[in-house]
């Protein structure tokens, strides 16, 4: 038996009214989620623990089967796992993401936040920005490290656990009373538009009508993780394929193996036929028993605001993953179970994460009982099946 979750990040919704008062999840043309929803146990799992924030930091924890209370130190550091940074136990890693703040002449604490994503920047055009950061800013007690598209991290020597706002959390906001209390990131943040506003990079951005990447952002500040390894915690070999860094440094700590896909960005342009063909790989050709297919597009869609490119999203997940990964294992003659959810809701209404249950898809490909239940939140809601603890969810896939 080999096992498989498919995770689409903030794929979960609430009703709107422009797609006949569905949700994205509802109203997506999912052949394959609706063949396999009809053999499949179909349920809510609570992903983030009560009274902690809903990040994919947490959720992803959980649905691997890390209980958040227990584990999560903050999500830079799991970045930092990824990107190679070695921290030392008094090292502080923050996130540093590369945003969009308004242009206007305003002082930069009455500048509003326009675009956490910085109109989703490639790698490549964010490295260049922040190594002009870097020049200007970089000292023995802050470090600069390239992450990918507009996820990077600094790493804070003796620093302290601060509380830090995410950006995505005040899209379309005035930042003056989310800035950091702590002068000295504060000042840096402040200093990166002086840097960042007329770069050559953002000139050619903004001729092209794109978002300028004109300021950094701290938030998600933490220390050290110590992950217990993923095959000790279930018994199981697992491959982690994933664009973004926060998710490969989860693998990383738990010593599972990270797959890099060529073309996978984190966006909706994203390789989805890459990332489909790089878990069945680790399935059969490498012979591991698990594989973590994590999909971020519907997550960014969301935080865009955009119902028509966030179903889109769900779309290229159910055509473009889990069809082609499932014809794939059908016709090697594997049994297989595979887990569908979303690690957290990104309601478009509100462009931001809630902690609400989301739905999940427990497929069996030895199950031939089948019922009529499509897999969505309404009928998650209405099967009656709930998992409150969700770093349980993992023990229920590997379930016989």
């Amino acid at each position: 038996m080999k096992y498989l979750i498919v995770l689409g990040d903030g794929m979960a919704d609430k009703n709107i009214p422009e797609l006949d008062n569905r949700t994205p999840l509802d109203y997506a043309d999912t052949p394959a989620m609706d063949k396999y929803s009809k053999l499949s146990e179909i349920g809510m799992v609570r992903t983030v623990p009560e009274g902690m924030a809903p990040g994919s930091d947490t959720a992803n924890l959980s649905v691997l089967g890390y209980n958040p209370r227990e584990y999560y130190t903050g999500r830079s550091p799991l970045e930092a796992l990824s990107i190679g940074v070695d921290m030392k136990p008094t090292d502080v890693a923050l996130r540093c993401n590369i945003v969009t703040v308004s242009t206007d002449d305003l002082p930069y604490e009455e500048k509003t936040i326009i675009d956490h994503s910085s109109s989703e920047i490639s790698t490549e055009d964010a490295a260049v920005l922040l190594e002009a950061v870097r020049k200007e800013l970089e000292t023995d007690i802050y470090k600069f490290y390239v992450g990918t598209s507009y996820r990077h991290l600094t790493i804070w020597d003796k620093g302290e656990v601060v509380e830090l706002t995410p950006p995505h959390d005040v899209l379309g906001q005035v930042i003056g009373q989310y800035l950091p209390k702590t002068e000295a990131l504060r000042e840096m943040m402040k200093k990166s538009y002086d840097i960042l506003s007329n770069h050559p990079i953002n000139v050619e951005r903004m001729k092209k009508g794109l978002n300028p990447a004109n300021s950094i952002w701290f938030w998600g500040a933490g220390t050290r993780p110590a992950l217990a390894p993923f095959v000790e915690k279930t018994g199981h070999t697992g491959a982690m394929i994933s664009a973004v860094d926060l998710l490969k440094g989860i693998a990383v700590g738990a010593d599972m193996k990270v797959v890099e896909v060529e073309g996978a960005n984190g966006g909706l342009d994203t390789n989805y036929e890459g990332k489909a063909d790089a878990a069945v790989e680790a399935l059969l050709k490498d012979d591991l028993d698990f594989a973590y297919i994590h999909l971020e597009a519907p997550d960014e869609m969301g935080h865009q605001g955009s119902f028509e490119r966030k179903v889109q999203a769900i779309e290229n997940l159910d055509k473009r993953i889990i069809k082609r990964v499932t014809e794939q294992l059908e016709a090697a003659g594997t049994d297989f179970r595979m887990l569908v959810l979303p690690d957290h809701p990104t309601p478009v209404a509100i462009r931001t994460h809630v902690s609400d249950p989301v739905p999940y898809m427990l497929y069996d490909s030895t199950n031939k009982q089948s019922h009529t239940w499509n897999y969505n939140e309404k009928e998650a809601q209405e099967s009656g099946n709930y998992i409150d603890k969700g770093y349980t969810i993992i023990n229920h896939l590997f379930e016989k």
